[in-house]
């Protein structure tokens, strides 16, 4: 078993009055009942996706779930989101209960919640496994944060070596980081008595599921062969600008049938969409958001891809993990892409209430000088200042490009 960041959150929420009820929600297969369960052992665990028992779970009254439940897990609780009311029933009569809701719509999940939970719950995501993740063994050994998480803390660069390759734990960090890069970030591929063929059946799997499953939930959509179109467009052009025109023309279906289908795609957390920074008084910045993959794994086996990444694969892998690391933090920032309509591009601008953080990608064995041209220019367009500017590549050598901008072996800055 991997331990995660958030099973330290859930633990100092345990007693807080406000924390009475816990909404986790996320993609399938992320782990949601397993860490639940695991920080809540002495909660009753019922499963909601029992046809049978969701009809008994729903002729409760508040009493009742007092009395019999009082504290519970609920499973899959979007599949009856009558539910959501019971429990803001329970919890409004009675300060001594305390639920963890679980769902894998979020759509469906938080409507209901935001609509009848509305300051009654706390909402938590839980994402795939993030790199320090990977590296732990078992619940009781808490992820060490990695180096970009220290740098958060603080905004200044921990010590180091010269070279990735001087660190005792190279090896270790680079086998996770290669791992992750296949096969991505799901907790089930983790076991090391899975082959390579295993974990990309899995995936395949995965895939299937997700349309039968929570695609019909989520938009009850009668033939899945126009959304698998866009789906498998939006794998082939993860991290690129997203022309909706261009990719409804691809899949036969409308421009606007293309955006609902992406936002589908986006609120079950199969991917993020950057959105473009600007500025209204600068005319010349393009405003089309950037679309990335969340999963490296999911994205590959959408395509039935094995083998090398390409440049693109790698820089939605790298934003990806840097999206995780923030969130599972609790850091609080907004993300966008930049791009200038004469070909100036940053692939990442992490926005924080001082300033930003800005982050090219490249998949390069030798970053030099020329890797930074776009990066030196940032601080004429922003309209706070940069704390730092990162290259993130497969340059195993850190190197001080400018006096604000460091390059770092990816695997380095994330492990």
């Amino acid at each position: 078993m991997k331990s995660r960041f958030l099973q330290n959150t859930l633990k100092k929420k345990d007693s807080s009055p406000l924390s009475r009820i816990i909404v986790l929600t996320g993609a399938r297969q992320t782990g949601k009942t397993t860490l639940a369960r695991h920080c809540y052992p002495k909660y009753k665990y019922l499963s909601i996706e029992d046809p049978v028992l969701r009809i008994q779970y729903k002729k409760l009254t508040a009493a009742q779930w007092k009395e019999f439940y009082q504290e519970a897990i609920l499973d899959e609780v979007q599949k009856e989101p009558v539910l959501v009311e019971s429990i803001k029933s329970v919890y409004d009569q009675y300060d001594n209960v305390r639920y963890i809701l679980l769902g894998s719509s979020q759509l469906l999940l938080l409507q209901k919640v935001k609509e009848s939970l509305a300051g009654r719950c706390l909402i938590e995501d839980v994402l795939p496994l993030t790199l320090p993740e990977i590296l732990t063994n078992s619940w009781s050994e808490s992820p060490s944060y990695s180096y970009f998480q220290k740098y958060l803390h603080s905004y200044s660069c921990p010590d180091s070596l010269p070279s990735f390759e001087l660190y005792p734990d190279y090896s270790s960090r680079m086998k996770v980081f290669h791992y992750y890069l296949i096969n991505g970030g799901y907790p089930a591929l983790v076991n090391e008595k899975l082959s390579e063929d295993d974990r990309f059946e899995w995936l395949k799997n995965y895939v299937r599921t997700y349309l039968e499953r929570d695609i019909r939930d989520i938009a009850e959509i009668k033939s899945l062969e126009p959304f698998v179109k866009v789906q498998r467009m939006t794998a082939l052009l993860t991290a690129q600008l997203v022309n909706f025109s261009n990719l409804g023309n691809e899949a036969d279906v409308s421009s606007k049938t293309a955006q609902r289908f992406l936002q589908y795609l986006e609120i079950s957390y199969q991917t993020i969409m950057l959105q473009p920074w600007f500025n209204n008084k600068i005319k010349r910045l393009v405003k089309t958001p950037k679309l990335h993959y969340l999963d490296p794994g999911v994205q590959r086996a959408i395509l039935q891809k094995k083998g090398e990444l390409t440049g693109n694969e790698f820089e939605s892998a790298i934003v990806a993990e840097i999206y995780k690391q923030v969130k599972v933090i609790g850091f609080t920032g907004n993300f966008y892409h930049l791009r200038t309509h004469d070909g100036a591009e940053v692939d990442l601008l992490l926005e924080t209430e001082t300033g930003y953080l800005a982050f090219e990608i490249k998949m390069s064995n030798n970053i030099g000088s020329k890797d930074a041209r776009h990066l030196r220019s940032l601080s004429k367009i922003l309209d706070k200042p940069i704390i730092h500017s990162f290259i993130l590549s497969n340059d195993n050598n850190i190197k001080q490009i400018d006096e604000n901008i460091l390059s770092f072996p990816a695997a380095m800055f994330l492990t």
